[in-house]
């Protein structure tokens, strides 16, 4: 059976989502923290009402007689004990509806602080995420990270900081209750929180490793889900060709029956105990006030003591119950947990945190000497002792069988892939530290063969990310033309403002193509990489977009894969790789003759 984790594990683990919090939450946590205790005294001072109150109810003459009471009836000019009753009745209402607003701000704070925290949680590892390099996202699983970024973040809000703010509230509540308990009877408090701290105990121990394996079932099943919902939506093509509808619902519903089944006990688990403390509470209640009444003061003299006890354990039990509640919890989301916090210990480069670089300097060529590079240190390297140099200007275009490297080496080339052997060469720099690669990055613009587009308008997914104000519409409008769209565009209703639906459903493929080639273009960068962007082109519109590419301008260097040989006609070279990782350069003309 799977073992739950040590409290010294949760406890750094918990430290270590503290370390990551931004200072503001920090400072809110403390202050919130000083609102608890106060809380807490709030309830001693509460239960310690109900004394003087009972007792003026039952016996006003003891209570006036009182040597404690005296200073406090004379200042309040009070000469019999029948005048007693309307300022100790106001004292305890006045105490119970400053203790019960304190608590609502209290739980309106938390609940806040929690909600704020994990925006907070998400939005960083969505951002250190985004700047980690190609190798990192080509090794993951999507649906981990997007479960991660949103799923398990929401389980860390609820599970582990609200309950975690809300377990360390109900231990000084219960601290607070607990001291006002002992004021009132030693004894009695004694008996009375032993035997709820041992039956908590007991059901802690009992369930504690049934919630660490919900937490490991949790933790695998929620990735799996949105794996599952992704795989289903994102081919509903072939699934609604095919029929595989039935297939695509039966590995959702495993995922999800798991993830259901799962929480559900584990929210049984932190929510059954309540009714059987509470039913043991109201035991203990009786036998005690049989046990008071047999004293020598009788049942008179033992209504004050029960009110107090009874008010104590009114408050105790929900208290107690919440403190559980927040431990089970926290248990049953723990490899959530770990798994957030991976996300967040995710370094950011430190060129994050200085704008856009300057460009590298780039005026003669691009040289890739003796490259070799393989995925891992146990695979075949897909590139071994690559020798390339391409001329600033010129336009290079690369062919050879399905699998022999040709996207690996332009994703070298765009710095995207670090060679685990060899030098990438920038008119005779070297390319090897990390600015470096952003600044050369700077100078690329990638057209791939399968162009993303959100769901957007057509002039949002050309300029990707600008706002109104910062686009340059006679720059958006030369790249459209020179993609051969402007006619089309200016053609629909809404023109640049059409909406192309989620991921351009509603425009072809040629179309979708051509926006991703006017991305490039607006972009002015005097790098082009063409990886099969031309391929669900038709022939004239392929051969009308080169044509344009090729002409506008000298300076800039083009980079083309292309299947179809036709695309390369207007390159100056064509250079040729295969799988025994050998490379060989043509001119077109000898490339469509050799053979």
């Amino acid at each position: 059976m799977s073992q739950s984790p040590p409290v010294k594990i949760i406890y750094a683990n918990l430290k270590k989502l503290w370390n990551h919090l931004r200072p503001k939450r920090r400072f809110q946590a403390s202050l919130i923290l000083i609102l608890m205790v106060i809380v807490s005294l709030m309830e001693i001072v509460s239960i310690g009402a109900v004394l003087p109150f009972l007792g003026v109810l039952t016996n006003p003459e003891l209570v006036f007689e009182n040597q404690y009471s005296q200073k406090i009836i004379s200042l309040l000019g009070i000469s019999s004990p029948s005048q007693l009753l309307l300022p100790i009745t106001s004292l305890f209402i006045s105490v119970t509806i400053i203790s019960a607003t304190l608590r609502i701000c209290l739980l309106f704070l938390i609940t806040r602080l929690a909600f704020n925290t994990g925006s907070d949680i998400s939005v960083d590892i969505y951002r250190k995420t985004l700047y980690q390099n190609y190798m990192v996202h080509i090794s993951r699983n999507s649906s981990e990270v997007i479960s991660g970024i949103f799923s398990k973040t929401n389980e860390i809000i609820y599970n582990i900081i609200n309950a975690s703010l809300n377990l360390i509230s109900s231990v000084i509540l219960i601290m607070g209750i607990v001291a006002a308990i002992f004021i009132v009877d030693t004894e009695i408090a004694i008996y009375s929180i032993g035997s709820f701290s041992l039956m908590y105990l007991g059901i802690i121990t009992f369930t504690k490793n049934i919630l660490s394996i919900n937490s490991k079932k949790i933790a695998i099943a929620s990735p799996n889900i949105l794996k599952a919902l992704q795989e289903g939506l994102g081919g509903i093509r072939d699934v609604l060709i095919d029929g595989t509808q039935e297939a695509y619902s039966d590995i959702y519903r495993k995922a999800d029956v798991q993830l259901r089944k799962a929480t559900g006990v584990n929210q049984f688990l932190g929510a059954s105990p309540r009714f059987l403390i509470e039913a043991i509470g109201m035991i203990l209640i009786v036998l005690l006030a049989y046990f008071i009444s047999q004293r020598s003061s009788g049942v008179s003299g033992a209504i004050p003591l029960l009110g107090a006890l009874a008010l104590g354990a009114q408050r105790l039990l929900p208290a107690s119950q919440a403190a559980f509640n927040s431990v089970a919890l926290i248990l049953g989301s723990h490899n959530s947990f770990e798994d957030v916090l991976v996300l967040l210990d995710q370094e950011i480069p430190a060129y994050a945190f200085k704008g856009k670089p300057e460009y590298i300097p780039f005026n003669n060529d691009i040289e890739l000497r003796n490259i070799s590079f393989s995925y891992s240190d146990d695979s075949l390297s897909v590139i071994q002792d690559l020798n390339i140099k391409i001329n600033k200007g010129s336009i290079i275009g690369f062919v050879g069988e399905t699998g022999c490297g040709k996207s690996t080496l332009l994703d070298i080339l765009m710095g995207l892939l670090i060679p685990t052997k060899g030098k990438l060469l920038i008119d005779g720099y070297q390319i090897d530290k990390e600015i470096d690669y952003r600044k050369w990055q700077r100078h690329i613009a990638h057209v791939p063969q399968f162009i993303y587009l959100s769901d957007g308008t057509i002039a949002d997914n050309i300029v990707l990310g600008a706002t109104d104000q910062e686009i340059d519409h006679n720059r958006l409008r030369k790249a459209v033309s020179q993609a051969s769209l402007l006619n089309l565009i200016e053609s629909w209703p809404d023109k640049f403002d059409t909406i192309v639906g989620e991921n351009g459903v509603k425009l072809s493929g040629g179309q979708r193509q051509r926006i991703g080639i006017a991305r490039a273009l607006y972009k002015n960068a005097n790098v082009l990489i063409l990886d099969e962007a031309t391929s669900a082109l038709d022939n004239k519109t392929e051969k009308d977009i080169m044509n344009s590419i090729s002409n506008i301008d000298r300076d800039i260097t083009i980079l083309i894969i292309a299947h179809r040989i036709s695309t390369l006609n207007q390159c100056d070279q064509i250079i040729e790789l295969n799988s025994k990782k050998e490379v060989k350069t043509y001119a077109y003309e000898d490339f469509i003759n050799k053979k």
